[in-house]
Order: C-alpha cells, then structure tokens, then sequence
C-alpha cells in the first residue's frame, strides 16, 4: 500500500459500529471523552481503539509468547499492504493507517511494549519505565494526533507527554492487582532506596507508607507531563480540543482520588458519574485557545517514533464527493469506485489464495 495515495475505505458502517462497540465497553473514560470530539475524528479514534485493545487481548491471552506476537505481525502485513481480512479491526484500522499515514513503526512499537507487558518485564528506573510508557500510552497519543491532522514534531511531543502521562496513573492506580498477578511495575530502584524487597511485598502488598511515597512520586511525574500536554493539545484544531482535555482531566482525576487517600493496594480508583459531568464542565467553561508554546524537548524514549513519522509520507485528503447536481462528476466517481472494489476485490483474492 501507498500511504501518500488515496483509496476508499475498506470498513462498513456495522465496521464503524463495532469499533464504536468496543471502546464504550473497554474504557468509559475515554468514550465520554470521545463524544466532545468532531464525528469526522471520532469515528478513526474508534479504529485506533479497536486495533490496540484486540492486540492488548491477543497478547494477554498469549501471555505475550510468540504466537501472539507472530499473529499481530501478519495482521499487520496485510493491513500496510492495502489488504486487510474481514475482521472490523483489521478493516477498521486500515482505513485510518490509509487516511492519516501512519508509519509501521508506531504500532509495531506498541505491540512491543504490550509484550514486555505480558511477560511480567520489570524495570529498573524511571528511563527504563518511560521506555515501556512511550510504546503502550505514547503510542496512541502519536496516532491519535496524526487522526487530528497534526505532524509537527513538538505536537506530537506533547501528544506522547499525555500518553505517558496517563499510564503512570494507571500503574499507580492498579498496584495492588498488579502485584496479586505477580507484576510490578514500580521503578526497582525506587523500591529499593525504600528499603522494600519486591519478592516480599509481592507475596504480601500493603500500602505502607514507603509505598504511598513511590505512588505519590509517580503521579507527581504524571502531574508534571499532564501540565506539560497543555500547549499541545491547544495547537490542535479547534474542534479536538474539548475532546482531549477531557480526556487528560478524567485521567488525572483518577491519580487525584489516590491523592486524597485511596488505598491502591485494596481498591480500585475511579471517578464517579457526578465527577465525570463535574470535569467535563469545567472543560466546557475553559477550552483551550490556540498555542505555539511546548517547544520542550521531547521524551528521550520516544524521539525514534516522531523521527519515524516526519520522514513517514503524508497521505492525500479525500477528495470531496460532488455536489447532487453535477451529473457527470458523480458518474466519474462512481466509475472509480468500482476500478477500485475490482482491483482490491482481485488482489486480495491473489494474496489469499495459496491459504485457502
């Protein structure tokens, strides 16, 4: 496939719809946040979602070994190959690999970090844990701008700032069935100047004060990147920006609640419906105007993804349908669209034959 040239859509309407389907059951967070954005936006962000939660599923059930990890890769072949099978993911995410040029690079990356995921990684610092954050949350944050016509590299800085950002929350928040699944995600060096021997508290978590110290000190890098996303997200178009600050104050809101003293180990944190509506008002009353700050530099770990993405080609925008009137112009166009179905129709029964 040829990312920089336009072709129609692989994906349906029901398509559409199951992706839709998906993130409303994955991730309440992010589907009240995904109502504020254009439906122009929501509908690719849809298919973003899809493809990492299937590949999250995919990975876990695997337990991150090799077949998982070989399936993806072919899911992906075929994807960057304009030939994507059945499923709504595959379709779904071609459709927004196509539009908005994204290079292999980014997902392949996620798939990675999903992995290490799965097979219990530890990490021994916050470098080494930021590594890990820019491949599973960076990650979306990268497609996710690029779905919002953003390239710029500072853009997609601050973009991977949120991402990150929210899976320091996560591991924060989710400690404690982290550690009942035999994971840890804490920086070992910081358990370690605690005085906490991992084994040991693994076998016997409790929020004891040298944890609650780790936990604050990750949010407080996560406080430190939610502040630093704001120029980003304001240099998004217009339209984009209550959708993704919605997003990052629900997020942090859950940090927040640990905060005020949630106990991580023994409960789950989340924001309650009344909190949600609380948030989202304030979004409303406050959007973000249009901004040229967040020259930064961007996170060591994640400058080989956005090198990736400014030498990647840009794709050509959809051209628009005519208007009702113009006869021969929408007859033009009806006969491309069959050239197209006939050529994909007849290449993907090349590519698929040998297998069948």
């Amino acid at each position: 496939m040829r990312p920089h040239s336009y072709r129609e859509d692989f994906s349906t309407p029901a398509n559409c719809a199951d992706c839709r389907r998906s993130i409303r059951q994955g991730s309440q967070s992010f589907y009240v946040a995904s109502l504020l954005l254009p439906v122009a936006i929501r509908e690719p962000a849809y298919g973003v979602y899809a493809f990492c939660r299937t590949a999250d599923d995919l990975i876990d059930r695997d337990q991150g070994g090799t077949e998982a990890i070989g399936q993806l890769g072919q899911m992906l072949d075929r994807i960057y190959a304009g030939l994507p099978g059945p499923s709504f993911v595959e379709r779904g995410f071609a459709d927004v690999v196509a539009r908005f040029a994204i290079p292999r690079a980014v997902p392949d990356a996620l798939i990675e970090g999903m992995a290490w995921d799965a097979a219990g990684r530890r990490y021994r610092s916050l470098d080494d844990l930021m590594d890990y954050a820019v491949r599973v949350a960076g990650t979306v944050g990268f497609m996710m701008t690029l779905v919002m016509g953003r390239r710029e590299p500072h853009v997609l800085a601050r973009a991977c700032d949120l991402g990150v950002a929210m899976q320091l929350t996560n591991i924060a928040r989710d400690i404690g069935e982290d550690a009942a699944n035999g994971r840890v995600y804490m920086p070992l060096d910081w358990l370690a100047q605690a005085g906490i021997e991992v084994e040991g508290w693994i076998s016997a978590p409790s929020y004891r004060e040298e944890i609650r110290s780790i936990v604050q000190r990750l949010l407080g890098e996560a406080e430190f990147l939610y502040t630093r996303s704001q120029p980003g997200i304001a240099a998004l178009p217009a339209g984009c920006r209550l959708g993704i600050n919605a997003a990052r104050m629900l997020y942090r809101e859950i940090g927040q609640e640990i905060l005020r003293g949630v106990d991580p180990v023994t409960s789950r944190a989340v924001t309650s419906r009344r909190q949600k509506l609380r948030l989202l008002a304030e979004v409303v009353a406050a959007p973000h105007a249009a901004g040229t700050g967040g020259l930064e530099p961007a996170i060591a770990q994640s400058v080989f993804l956005i090198d990736a993405i400014s030498c990647s080609p840009v794709a050509r925008a959809k051209p628009p349908i005519p208007a009702w009137w113009d006869v021969k112009a929408r007859s033009e166009r009806m006969i491309d669209l069959l050239n197209g179905f006939s050529t994909r129709n007849a290449a993907a029964g090349v590519a698929r034959t040998p297998v069948e």
